[in-house]
């Protein structure tokens, strides 16, 4: 696993009082491979000085000023690095506890431990030293008591000054910026805009708590041919499979990171859409040391359906199946593959079997029983 390196910030504060206050707190982590750092640092310097000239880059700065902010965006996004986010959408989080500035962080602590390590057990996580970032303060506090050594090895946790450190700034940008999408509060005709800006570096965006409605994926151009059932299983097995598994080895780190991919291409794509296995291969080589290969990437895919995972495909690429033909397609594929095949063993016994007058059946050893059960059912 190739190591990178996380710059983070946070949007929002552990306020209740959504009148006035946020009614979503973001972490947002900046991936970066530390072989792109230089030429990344380089970028950043250059917008920097662009936009900000001699401050720092921060979301607060632009505040709503989303003409500006569309302008720097455009430019950021040229650079190589991916997003990682967590958003909490705080008025679902039901019971008092969550009131109380140390519960709510412990609650959001664990959910960034979990998912930020699981996706990238080789992981720098580089945060803010100042500003009213409590909650990354915590969480180093947390990662100091609970880091597994043995399981996450080659993985470090960095406090620095912003003003310092590019990466964290960055890091503020896009946290502020998924703040104008999600929080209601910062919400507008523009929200969409940047998240179509941002969509193509969005590794993956978590919400919680979670909530696993096919509807929260949807938009209102639902057809008659869209079914919830197919939806349903699809995703309840997905989100069954992220909630058990664990990156342990390179293999799982991939369909782990497949998995959440597939969702975010749900969410945000029209539900018939498929999104090509180049786009994935390109987001899943971001924390790899070698890239993966088209056939391990269709070897992944099948290791997963084995699993139970429903996954639509055709030529146009994968997605999470919404309807009966999505099925009907990757049931037609798999028809076209298997039905040729099993004719040609079949007409190979067969001329073995005129050949030697009957001798020689290929399919009679037992290792062979289930093709010979099949190839008796097969139209002459």
């Amino acid at each position: 696993m190739k190591n990178v390196i996380a710059f983070a910030d946070e949007f929002g504060n552990n306020s209740f009082k959504f009148s006035s206050e946020s009614t979503h707190f973001i972490i947002a982590s900046v991936i970066v491979n530390k072989d792109n750092l230089s030429d990344f640092y380089l970028g950043v310097e250059s917008i920097r000085t662009k936009y900000f000239q001699k401050g720092e880059i921060k979301s607060s700065k632009i505040k709503d000023n989303h003409t500006r902010r569309t302008k720097v965006l455009e430019e950021i996004i040229k650079l190589k690095f991916n997003v990682y986010a967590v958003v909490v959408d705080k008025r679902k989080l039901y019971g008092e506890g969550f009131k109380y500035k140390k519960s709510f962080y412990k609650y959001l602590n664990g959910i960034l431990y979990k998912e930020l390590y699981k996706t990238f057990p080789k992981l720098e996580l580089i945060v803010d030293e100042h500003g009213g970032n409590e909650f990354m303060l915590e969480f180093k506090k947390y990662v100091s008591n609970n880091h597994i050594r043995n399981l996450f090895s080659g993985s470090e946790f960095y406090i620095k000054d912003s003003n310092k450190e590019l990466g964290v700034q960055v890091a503020d940008l896009i946290a502020g910026t998924l703040g104008y999408i999600f929080d209601e509060h910062k919400k507008s005709e523009a929200s969409q805009h940047f998240l179509e800006l941002i969509e193509n570096k969005i590794i993956s965006i978590n919400h919680f708590p979670k909530v696993y409605s096919p509807n929260e994926y949807l938009g209102n151009d639902i057809g008659d041919e869209y079914n919830k059932i197919i939806v349903e299983l699809s995703l309840r097995n997905i989100f069954n499979y992220l909630d058990t598994e664990s990156a342990e080895s390179q293999q799982k780190q991939d369909a782990i990171n497949f998995l959440k991919l597939l969702i975010r291409y749900h969410e945000s794509n029209h539900y018939k859409h498929y999104t090509t296995s180049q786009e994935f291969i390109k987001h899943l080589n971001v924390n790899r040391e070698s890239n993966l290969s088209k056939e391990q990437f269709v070897n992944l895919v099948g290791s997963l359906r084995d699993k139970g995972i429903l996954i639509a495909s055709s030529r146009e690429g994968y997605k999470v199946p919404t309807n009966h033909e999505d099925i009907k397609k990757y049931i037609r594929h798999g028809n076209s593959i298997v039905l040729p095949l099993l004719r040609r063993i079949e007409v190979c016994r067969r001329s073995l079997l005129l050949a030697t007058n009957n001798e020689l059946d290929i399919l009679k050893d037992s290792e062979f029983s289930t093709l010979l059960a099949l190839t008796k059912n097969l139209e002459a």
